[in-house]
């Protein structure tokens, strides 16, 4: 029996700056544990005269995680952050009730080349926190757990996995991993993961029950005791999942919601400019036309 259940692969996705590979969410598996949505973020080159800039924009029931590989964003909110996010720290943005912010190429590198490569996620919230208050955690790369077994180097971005935890404040059960090695290795995780568990390739391959697969995919196991395979040389994997919620979720554009109601309301508030206003910033994105309801499936 095989131990995949599911394989996503990378879709692309206008975002009006550059396209991204879309992972989550997928029409045969709409989340993955509490991970709803995921982007792959180039890696794309961009000229001195060329530059990010993602104005205001909100975010409800869900918090966003923010990794890079290569480059640096500048982000700013409504809570007062500014600050920016450099390959190997962790943006962790959590919406709740609301929140607005920017992602912007930072003032120094606006006038140079620049590359930009990274993963954008967002991790929705248990049904009962879904309105909490907005807040926001950076966190350094020296604060990420990072360690090494049999020459496979681990960090444990976010969540709790192998006895020990991150430092970013997640609100649910959850795990999100990054497993790099330079040598071919037998990985067998199963016994340390729960819930439900999914396997991006960023890069080189992985090898299960016989069968390669290259990168820029999602393997989804049939349950996370199943996670074993093979890590070919020169290769980076991030697994990530964790206990699924027992309500469905709707996505509207940047809102996430158990119900209707709360995204119909929040449409309706950004559109009145009922949210919280980012100082310093006008260039607001302005709530898209009507697109067909992307319901999660309980």
């Amino acid at each position: 029996m095989s131990t995949i259940d599911i394989i996503i692969e990378e879709r692309p996705a206008d975002i009006g700056h550059f396209l991204v590979g879309r992972l989550l969410p997928f029409r045969e598996k709409r989340m993955v544990g509490p991970f709803i949505f995921i982007d792959h973020m180039g890696p794309v080159r961009m000229s001195d005269h060329e530059n990010i800039d993602i104005g205001p924009h909100p975010h409800i029931g869900l918090s966003t995680l923010t990794y890079l590989f290569d480059g640096a964003i500048f982000h700013k909110d409504t809570l007062g952050t500014a600050v920016e996010i450099t390959p190997g720290q962790v943006n962790w943005m959590t919406a709740g009730s609301g929140i607005v912010h920017s992602e912007r190429t930072p003032e120094h590198l606006r006038h140079s080349d620049k590359t930009l490569h990274g993963l954008q996620i967002w991790v929705a919230l248990p049904k009962e926190l879904e309105q909490m208050p907005p807040s926001f955690f950076h966190a350094s790369a020296d604060d990420i757990p990072t360690w090494e077994t049999q020459g496979v180097a681990y960090k444990l971005i976010a969540g709790a996995a192998f006895g020990r935890k991150s430092p970013v404040p997640v609100y649910s059960d959850l795990f999100f991993l990054e497993i790099k090695s330079s040598t071919t290795q037998t990985i067998c995780i199963g016994d340390d993961l729960f819930g439900e568990t999914g396997l991006y390739i960023l890069e080189g391959s992985l090898e299960s029950e016989g069968h390669t697969y290259p990168p820029k995919r999602i393997l989804v196991t049939k349950n996370p005791q199943l996670c074993e395979f093979v890590i070919h040389a020169n290769s980076t994997i991030y697994v990530f999942g964790g206990a699924p919620f027992p309500e469905g979720r709707h996505i509207y554009w940047n809102f996430v919601a158990t119900s209707l109601e709360l995204i119909e309301q929040a449409k309706q508030n950004w559109q009145e400019e009922k949210f919280p206003k980012l100082a310093g910033e006008t260039d607001r994105i302005p709530l898209p036309p009507a697109t067909p309801n992307l319901k999660q499936k309980p």
